[in-house]
C-alpha cells in the first residue's frame, strides 16, 4: 500500500491551513493512500528547539517519513517564508530523508506577493534533503478559505479547482 506523510507546519489545528489539509487527506484517503499525519507544533518544542535527533517522538516521526512514498508539506507564509516550525522538524530529519519520495509542497499565503516563497525558500531546503520528484506547489490566497460560523471552512471554487488540478497531476506522478 502507498504510504504518505502530511507535515502539516503551521501553528494551530485552527488555522486555514487546516481546510487545505483535509482536502488533501481526504483526496489521498480516497485514493486508498494510508496517511500519517504530523503536526509539527504538536511535537515536544524542547525536542524541535534544542534539535534533540535522540527524542523517541522525533525519531517515531522520521520513521514514518522513511516509510512513506509521499510527502505533502503544509505550511503558512509569513514573512516571505515557510514557518520556523516546519524548519526547524526539516532540520531534525536524516541528511537524505526525502530521497525517492514524491514531494507536494502547499502553502496559504496572505497575498500572492509572496508566491515564490516555496520555490525560493522551501524548494532548496527539500533538494538538500534528497528531494528529486517535487511537484508543482500550490499557494492560495488566506482570502479563499472562509471561516464558518460553525469553526469549520469553506474553500473558494478557484482554489480548489487548482488544488485538485495538482493533486491529479500529483497522483499521475505516484501512480508511475
Amino acid at each position: 500500500m502507498t504510504k504518505a506523510v502530511i507535515i502539516n507546519g503551521t501553528n494551530s489545528r485552527n488555522s486555514r491551513v487546516t481546510a487545505i489539509h483535509e482536502k488533501v487527506e481526504n483526496y489521498l484517503k480516497a485514493q486508498g493512500i494510508a496517511v500519517h499525519t504530523n503536526y509539527v507544533h504538536e511535537l515536544p518544542a524542547e525536542d524541535l528547539i534544542k534539535a534533540n535527533f535522540a527524542s523517541e517522538v522525533i525519531v517515531s516521526e522520521n520513521k514514518q517519513v522513511e516509510e512513506a512514498d509521499i510527502i505533502i508539506l503544509l505550511t503558512p507564509i509569513y514573512k516571505a517564508s515557510y514557518t520556523g516550525i516546519l524548519k526547524t522538524y526539516l532540520d531534525l530529519l536524516p541528511q537524505k530523508a526525502l530521497l525517492g519520495k514524491i514531494i507536494l509542497p502547499i502553502a496559504v499565503g496572505g497575498s500572492i506577493g509572496h508566491l515564490l516563497a516555496l520555490e525560493y525558500a522551501l524548494k532548496p531546503v527539500l533538494a538538500v534533503l534528497g528531494a528529486t520528484t517535487i511537484a508543482h506547489s500550490v499557494y492560495i490566497i488566506d482570502k479563499q478559505i472562509i471561516r464558518l460560523e460553525d469553526g469549520s471552512f469553506a474553500i473558494e471554487e478557484e482554489a480548489i479547482n487548482r488544488l485538485d488540478v495538482e493533486l491529479t497531476q500529483f497522483q499521475q506522478i505516484v501512480s508511475i
